[in-house]
């Protein structure tokens, strides 16, 4: 018995050495996940502070160059590592795990802390306006399955009650070097009744995105569910096309408190009911 124990443990440690690693050459995964979380941080900064199209770009770029700094690396040895990850999604897919889950407590920092997600920022579970997201707040995507996918479903609990209505509401951040991008947010809402309202908004660049379920007449929700879908994976290129999405919330408001979801402007979006089915994985 020892003997075979021993001649497991010895297969494990040579799988174990024999997994590659990271070229030299390419920035290293602990490194690159310290210049993602700082990346957003910057381009959140540089959006935050207003000003033309233009102008926000080159605010961009100097942030952003300031990162690199900052980490001693160069935007040509960035953009060859981003190249390389890319291509190596599920690794890719863990390092922006990490670097979400950093920036979901540094949330109200990336672009959230006026505005309409700012107005909700405080608000719990409980009252008559309520932020009922359990999710993760901050999500990063991939046009290539299974990565440009995320399924959530809302718990309905006595909270829920007659007549409420829903805003969801995220900010979108692109970070495309080509390529369509083309972000999807589905909500459907199942009520007592067993009518079902549904709700999709296209995003196609970085900000503000929000969709709303208005009231159903005096129905109780029974069951919410959705899910983000980024498309354009029929593009197999390799240069870096991803998505991050942070801030997420879904708001409730009782019947009596629908005069607060007025006010304040809207992002471009375009919003349809029932136009964009659930896709499986």
């Amino acid at each position: 018995m020892t003997k075979s124990w021993g001649i497991i443990i010895g297969i494990a440690l040579l799988i174990a050495s024999c997994k590659p690693g990271t070229p030299s050459e390419f920035i290293q995964p602990d490194d690159m996940e310290d210049i993602l979380v700082d990346y957003h941080m910057a381009r959140a900064m540089a959006n935050r502070e207003g000003g033309s199209f233009e102008e926000s770009n080159y605010r961009q770029a100097l942030y952003i160059e300031s990162v690199l700094q900052k980490h001693g690396y160069t935007k040509a040895e960035f953009d060859s590592s981003l190249v390389y990850y890319y291509t190596r999604a599920d690794r890719f897919a863990d390092i922006y795990q990490r670097v979400a889950e950093r920036l979901e407590e540094k949330a109200l920092l990336l672009g959230a802390t006026e505005g309409e997600i700012g107005k909700y920022a405080s608000l719990n579970a409980n009252g008559d306006t309520a932020d009922i997201w359990a999710e993760r707040t901050a999500l990063a995507m991939m046009p290539v399955p299974p990565y440009n996918h995320w399924d959530f479903k809302i718990d309905v609990d006595t909270a829920f009650k007659q007549g409420d209505s829903f805003l969801m509401q995220f900010m979108s951040d692109y970070m495309y070097q080509d390529g369509v991008r083309e972000g999807h947010l589905y909500l459907a809402v199942t009520y007592d009744n067993d009518t079902t309202i549904s709700r999709n908004v296209r995003f196609i660049s970085t900000g503000y995105n929000q969709l709303r379920v208005p009231e159903f007449d005096n129905h109780r929700v029974k069951r919410m569910c959705g899910f983000f879908y980024l498309g354009d994976g029929a593009n197999r290129s390799s240069t870096t096309r991803l998505l991050f999405l942070n801030n997420i919330q879904l708001i409730r408001f009782h019947k009596r408190n629908e005069e607060s979801q007025e006010g304040g402007g809207t992002p471009f979006i375009e919003e349809r009911s029932d136009s964009f089915r659930p896709l499986r994985r």
